[in-house]
């Protein structure tokens, strides 16, 4: 008779907790958007980069046929000579060429 009543017991004690589960509201869980961090200094608002606040990698990235030779090769050269005063400086950097600044025209600046 012990051993009837305990497993009755069981039985009950599983069965509501399978119904209890079963009835329990389903929230799904909350999914937090991890903010959007910009290299505003990088690009300015009209999307292109800045020649004078740009660092190695953000060139190197955004720029066609600018490795990171060239990348740092253009951020020494502002470090060393000031910040530029055009696009057409560019051509002043060691291996950048004009066919690399025609092709990057449209995405650089100086601020």
């Amino acid at each position: 008779m012990r051993t009837s009543s305990f497993y009755s017991l069981v039985f009950a004690l599983l069965a509501s907790a399978s119904l209890a589960a079963i009835a329990a509201p389903v929230n799904p869980p909350e999914v937090k958007s991890a903010p959007l961090v910009q290299d505003v200094a990088a690009k300015a608002q009209s999307g292109k980069v800045d020649l004078n606040s740009a660092d190695a990698p953000t060139l190197q990235r955004e720029l066609v046929g600018v490795g990171e030779a060239k990348a740092k090769a253009i951020v020494a050269y502002r470090e060393s000579n000031g910040a530029f005063a055009s696009v057409d400086e560019l051509l002043e950097v060691k291996g950048i060429g004009k066919a690399i600044l025609d092709s990057n025209r449209e995405k650089i600046e100086v601020n």
